[in-house]
């Protein structure tokens, strides 16, 4: 534990900016430490339910307590119930990165506190957010459809949970004439998507009043990706029962095994049939950053909303999650709601965004500099290379399974997970995979595909490094 150095402050008494500054320099100088010595944890927290909170204290200070008291409690009780996400040896779930200059611009971001609900609130963080979505049309290949000097536009949200909700409400107001948000959710919606979807369109069909009867789960092929032919006949089905197809949800990279959804194919569907299709590629959307794998796709110029998280494998923290419309008319119209203190010149002009009426919530931070912060720092050029790394490192690991005797794939590896099994079933692969996250030498997950336990090896971490991946396929073969 560090020793206070300074007296407790008076009750009541804010940090002063010199007070600020010294205990901001020490906080810097942990994470850096941080970020040095992140290998050496136990990458998967060791703590036992009830733990960390039996460790603290029962009532809160009646009086103030010294910073570095504080900082130093961090080590002592927070590190112990901490899951270390930045760890080189994190191959569990996705990736969810930080860096330097995500850091440092969520603090400055932090340190300016603006509330940007209506650009009239802060013009910045409206135009710094409209200018960066625009980059990333470019820098991903997407559809100019989705600029905003086009009808279209990009927003920052906080998950892409809330941008699938966001894309299903604007989808029922657009099927239902726009009378849904007058009398309630129509009951002859029906939404699509395949059985290996993320389980956030889940939420969002009960958040949105339709409710799960209603939702579709499109049965897949033998990559797992959702197959068109299937989803034409279960709208045709519906139809005939005296439904109205509303959305339809494609994936470019399942959370479970990254299949990617034949999106054109899907996308034809839809036009066909006059349903909204969203397109979530949360996790595998960074890698068109690299023109060799825009691959990935085709079909966007269909799509009406498409989404990913360059909270995930784009080195920015959490919560950064980009959305993009066709028709921003249809988006705000479904979520505008103008109540007389919100009102001002520039909102009533017409010539500016007011990114409140793009999402659930009013009240929004800075959340593009952290963003605006990455790009800069690391370019175009130095983003793809860490995608290619972490690309190359995956596809080398999926071939020392395919050559292994212990091992086999379970899914196709097109970018950077890989979906793996014992030759031995369900209960070696599981054994292998606790006996590897109870070591603390590093954290694996799993998922269930065609009915099987089957790990998931996840590369794309800031820090990982070829060493890294060797090591953990080395405590495999053990």
């Amino acid at each position: 534990m560090v020793k206070s150095e300074s007296p407790p402050p008076a009750a009541g008494n804010h940090m002063t900016p010199d007070e600020f500054r010294r205990h901001g320099r020490q906080v810097i100088e942990w994470i850096a430490r941080y970020m040095e010595s992140v290998e050496e944890y136990p990458v998967r927290s060791p703590a036992t339910p009830g733990q960390i909170r039996d460790a603290l204290p029962a009532e809160p200070p009646e009086v103030g307590e010294g910073f570095e008291e504080i900082l130093a409690d961090v080590d002592r009780l927070i590190l112990p119930g901490i899951t270390h996400w930045q760890s080189p040896n994190f191959f569990a779930y996705f990736p969810s990165n930080n860096s330097g200059p995500s850091i440092l611009g969520e603090l400055l971001s932090a340190g300016l506190g603006v509330q940007g609900m209506l650009w009239s609130t802060s013009p910045a963080c409206t135009e710094v957010e409209t200018h960066v979505l625009d980059w990333l049309v470019a820098m991903l290949g997407l559809p100019d459809r989705f600029l905003s000097t086009s009808r279209g536009g990009g927003v920052l949200q906080d998950t892409a949970s809330n941008a699938v909700l966001c894309a299903l409400l604007a989808a029922r107001e657009r099927a239902t004439g726009f009378q849904s948000n007058r009398a309630g959710a129509a009951g002859d919606l029906v939404v699509y998507t395949s059985e290996h979807a993320h389980s956030s369109i889940d939420k969002a069909m009960r958040i949105a009043g339709l409710g799960h009867q209603q939702l579709r789960k499109v049965a897949s092929d033998a990559a797992f990706a959702m197959r068109p032919d299937a989803l034409a006949r279960q709208i045709e089905q519906d139809r005939r029962a005296g439904y109205k197809p509303c959305l339809v949800m494609a994936t470019v990279g399942t959370t479970s095994s990254n299949a990617i959804d034949p999106v054109a194919e899907i996308g034809a569907v839809c036009e066909h049939e006059g349903a909204w299709l969203h397109v979530d590629a949360a996790m595998s959307g960074t890698a068109a950053l690299c023109p060799e794998l825009r691959w990935i796709q085709p079909g966007l110029e269909l799509a009406d909303s498409y989404t990913f998280n360059p909270h995930k494998w784009m080195f920015t923290n959490f919560d950064c999650n980009a959305f993009w419309v066709a028709d921003r008319r249809e988006l705000v119209r479904t979520l505008s709601v103008l109540p007389e203190y919100l009102r001002n010149a520039a909102s009533d002009s017409g010539e500016v965004i007011d990114y409140r009426d793009w999402h659930v919530q009013l009240g929004r931070r800075f959340r593009a500099l952290k963003l605006w912060f990455v790009i800069r720092h690391y370019g175009v050029e130095g983003l793809r290379r860490h995608v290619r790394q972490h690309v190359a490192l995956a596809q080398e690991f999926a071939g020392w399974v395919q050559q292994s005797s212990q091992w086999e794939l379970a899914a196709p590896a097109p970018l950077n997970l890989v979906c793996m099994r014992h030759v031995d079933g369900d209960e070696a692969t599981r054994d292998r995979m606790e006996r590897i996250n109870r070591s603390g030498a590093a954290f694996l997950t799993h998922t269930r595909l065609a009915d099987r336990f089957v790990l998931r090896v996840c590369i794309g971490q800031r820090a990982t490094e070829r060493r890294h991946v060797t090591r953990l396929w080395e405590r495999l073969e053990e």
